[in-house]
């Protein structure tokens, strides 16, 4: 993040900083308040003597600190507020923030008087935007910016409510505020902005109602959140009137000085709202303690101000960065000291305070219906369960990616899909499962096996740590110049599990740290999330990744006293992005793991059916037992057999000196997971490596070529619907895997579940949100392509149908 362990440690300690290094009439522009500061000082302070009542021996583990807004996924339960001219703080201004704040996950709402273009802003933003919208005399200018946002991947937009002109400001009088040279809304045309204040006078509009949000309504088809509500009735006209979210905000204590605390008044507004529509809180936020508060008083979600333009102007995109880095750690540790296992979980009796309104311990705050879920009173019959009560991994997003995918494949029968990774099915014929199981068993026979003995491999449970472990070692030996004993094998049920067990065994505390590259395989991440074990995101560039991104995180890490232990990484033809990793990055992968005492999970699931001779695996380069190989006999063979391997040669040594394999701790793990790998899977598949003679490279010739061939029709199929000439103004391009199921495609608009709804039902084609694939956030405007199982005449079929959806939303319509 650019500071040692003793540089800013929380956003005080940046708001200390920036104010030595900006100039005193800036700082008196961005820290000051209206009149004589009261509501400035009463939002910090109403904070201030919020208690929270901790909670011992819960049980809850890492909580999830992810929530759902407006049917998006937002890594953390706030966001970035609206603040005018960033570049007061930085020169990069609203780009250098929209790039912080998207590698901490947290969405950005961009206020109309930024001062960098939505276009650039929204070329550097990883997360959700949103537009700050005030409503001009000249409602041209308005409609100007909703548009121009809109068409920029904006994806909502917030009205400003509570300004018909501008506070009375005494800092900015005494000092006569003027924007220094330079400082200018970008996306505004005229003159006439270097005083503030004097440009709402004569701009703004005076005398709205609440017919404006039904006009702000018909302006695009994006939803309107009204921002500047302090009380019930107010709350209940922005719903009547059609606000699709609202925000309690006294605009920083910029405006009618006297007016409450947010906090004060939040109670009422959400016991109002009554969980009809999103409900949000901004004014006084300074810590993750804060955020909880707000949380638990019935705020869906918050967003931060002056804290990130502190960040900003300390460090630019990596000081933002690191604030809403504080904050994410500082309401964690909020989290888990209170026994909040989720956002969902915060209610009332969470706080304590003297000004809060009679909310009897216990109460739960009003929440909306989840995607599937009925409306039912509390008190059901004894058994019912709350959700809130189980482990938070069960209301982390990422174990609902695969079942949302699987739902909208059910529902649009008719779509093409592009979305699952599964081998091509006319590959498979029925009667093969027999004849590979007798070949298996005429192999035990032919070792000297008693009909007893056999009987006893197919229908006991045989030993945890599998029964074909020599022939899985003989094939490695074969196909990857992978030499290693049969006893660092274990046999486990997917990849999946094998997975599971290293990182059970790896990770042995909440010090230890988990790389992984990002994107990455949503199996880590949610195998993870059910240790409570929260990944570190090492983001690929765009080339791929890059060993020094690794390092710096490595480095990172250990200035937190926290201890890297292991870093998985798809080398070849990864999921999602198709990419393979160079052989100088391989090397250099293990030299860096052997100077940071590191381990690499290797997974490398789509070698084998692969076109062309094959880059050596991290493990056939192993030569320090670095590398904990990750197997998967899936697509090498077929997926219903659920059978996979992890290679695990490291050694262990006890505390009494004596030693053994890494794959004998896993061994233990299994026996207290699954007790065994299925042992007719096992036959069945030692039956398929049998009659290839130990190389399921032989048995993939023609596999190989095939999926080589689908790869390139995908790619051929691209280029024709999207001619070169066509691809910039479009905003599409995608890469050219040489291998491997799936590809990714870059989009001009922000590619989640609901623009995958819609291209299923109105353009009859599904794909799969890159979104889903990137752990701490990022991906908005990728899609992944599985190109595995469809026919060369359905992929041309669905790329057509693609394109017209992109098109679509690219000229605006629905």
């Amino acid at each position: 993040m650019g500071f040692a362990a003793t540089g800013p440690l929380t956003p005080a300690d940046y708001e200390a900083l920036a104010r030595r290094r900006l100039d005193p009439a800036v700082w008196d522009f961005l820290a000051g308040g209206s009149g004589d500061e009261r509501t400035l000082a009463a939002n910090l302070a109403v904070f201030d003597r919020v208690r929270l009542r901790p909670r011992v021996l819960t049980g809850i583990g890492a909580p999830a600190t992810g929530t759902e807004i407006l049917g998006r996924t937002w890594q953390v339960p706030f966001g970035v507020a609206p603040m005018a001219y960033h570049t007061l703080a930085h020169p990069d201004g609203e780009v250098a923030t929209a790039r912080g704040a998207g590698r901490a996950g947290a969405p950005l709402v961009v206020s109309s008087f930024a001062s960098r273009t939505f276009e650039d802003i929204a070329a550097a933003a990883a997360g959700p935007l949103w537009l700050q919208v005030y409503c001009f005399r000249d409602r041209a200018t308005t409609r100007g910016l909703v548009e121009r946002a809109e068409r920029a991947g904006f994806e909502a937009l917030v009205l400003t409510v509570d300004a018909p002109h501008l506070g009375r400001r005494l800092r900015d009088l005494r000092n006569d505020f003027r924007l220094p040279a330079g400082v200018a809304p970008a996306n505004l045309g005229g003159a006439g902005f270097s005083s503030p204040s004097g440009h709402a006078r004569t701009e703004f509009a005076l005398s709205l109602d609440w017919s404006v949000v039904e006009w702000l309504r018909s302006l695009s088809s994006l939803p309107v959140l009204v921002k500047g509500i302090l009380t019930a009735s107010d709350a209940r006209r922005a719903l009547v009137a059609g606000a699709d979210g609202i925000m309690v905000s006294n605009h920083g204590g910029r405006q009618l000085d006297g007016s409450p605390a947010t906090l004060e008044v939040l109670p009422d507004i959400a016991q109002a709202v009554a969980g009809d529509c999103p409900l949000l809180l901004d004014g006084g936020v300074r810590r993750g303690a804060d955020i909880l508060a707000a949380l638990a008083l019935g705020a869906d979600a918050v967003l931060l101000g002056r804290p990130v333009l502190h960040g900003l102007a300390v460090n630019g995109e990596q000081g933002v960065e690191h604030v809403l880095g504080l904050v994410t750690e500082e309401l964690t540790e909020a989290m888990t000291l209170t026994g909040t296992g989720s956002v969902t979980e915060a209610s009332p009796d969470l706080v304590m305070g003297q000004w809060l309104p009679d909310t009897p311990p216990g109460r739960t705050r009003p929440q909306r219906p989840g995607p599937g879920q009925a409306n039912r009173s509390a008190g059901g019959p004894a058994g019912d369960l709350r959700r809130g009560e189980l482990h938070g991994s069960v209301s982390d997003p990422v174990l609902d990616t695969m079942n949302f995918l699987n739902e909208i494949t059910h529902r649009y029968p008719e779509a093409i899909s592009f979305a699952p990774g599964r081998p091509y099915a006319g590959f498979f014929e029925t009667e093969q499962i027999f004849t590979y199981l007798l070949r298996y068993l005429d192999h035990l026979g032919d070792g000297g096996a008693s009909p007893d003995e056999i009987r006893s491999a197919l229908f006991q449970y045989g030993p945890t740590a599998g029964q074909i472990r020599e022939l899985i070692a003989d094939t490695l030996r074969a196909d990857e110049d992978i030499d290693v004993p049969a006893e660092s094998v274990v046999v486990t049920v997917g990849a999946q599990e094998a997975m599971l067990l290293a990182v059970r065994a790896l990770i042995a505390g909440p010090e230890d740290v988990l790389l992984v590259s990002s994107p990455c395989y949503v199996g880590i991440t949610g195998a993870a999330r059910l240790f409570d074990i929260v990944p570190t995101a090492v983001e690929e560039a765009a080339g791929g990744f890059r060993c020094a991104d690794l390092e710096a995180a490595i480095l990172a890490e250990r200035a937190r006293g926290r201890r890297p232990r292991a870093f998985y990484v798809v080398p070849d033809h990864s999921n999602p992005s198709g990419t393979t990793m160079p052989l100088e990055q391989r090397l250099e992968l293990l030299d860096l793991a052997a100077r940071h005492g590191i381990l690499i999970l290797e997974d490398s699931p789509y070698r084998m059916v692969s076109p062309g001779k094959q880059l050596p695996s991290l493990k056939s380069l192993d030569h320090g037992r670095r590398v904990v190989h990750l197997g998967s006999l899936s697509k090498t063979l077929f997926p219903g057999a659920r059978v996979g391997f992890v290679v695990a040669d490291q050694v262990v040594v006890g505390a009494d000196g004596s030693t053994g394999l890494l794959a004998d701790e896993l061994a233990r793990i299994k026996s207290m997971v699954t007790v065994n790998t299925s042992p007719v899977s096992q036959a069945v598949v030692a039956g398929m490596l049998l009659a290839a003679g130990g190389r399921t490279s032989k048995l993939n010739e023609g596999t190989a070529a095939y999926y080589g061939d689908a790869m390139r029709a995908t790619l051929r199929e691209l280029d024709r619907c999207f001619p070169e000439v066509e691809r910039a103004a479009l905003g599409i391009g995608w890469n050219e895997p040489s291998g491997g199921f799936f590809l990714a495609v870059d989009v001009p608009f922000v590619a989640d579940n609901a623009a995958l709804e819609v291209c299923a039902e109105e353009f009859g084609v599904i794909w799969t949100p890159m979104s889903y694939f990137y752990p701490q956030g990022g991906g908005e405007r990728s899609l992944r392509l599985s190109v595995s199982y469809l026919a060369h005449s359905r992929i041309a079929e669905g790329v057509e149908r693609l394109a017209r959806f992109v098109r679509s939303r690219v000229d605006g319509r629905p």
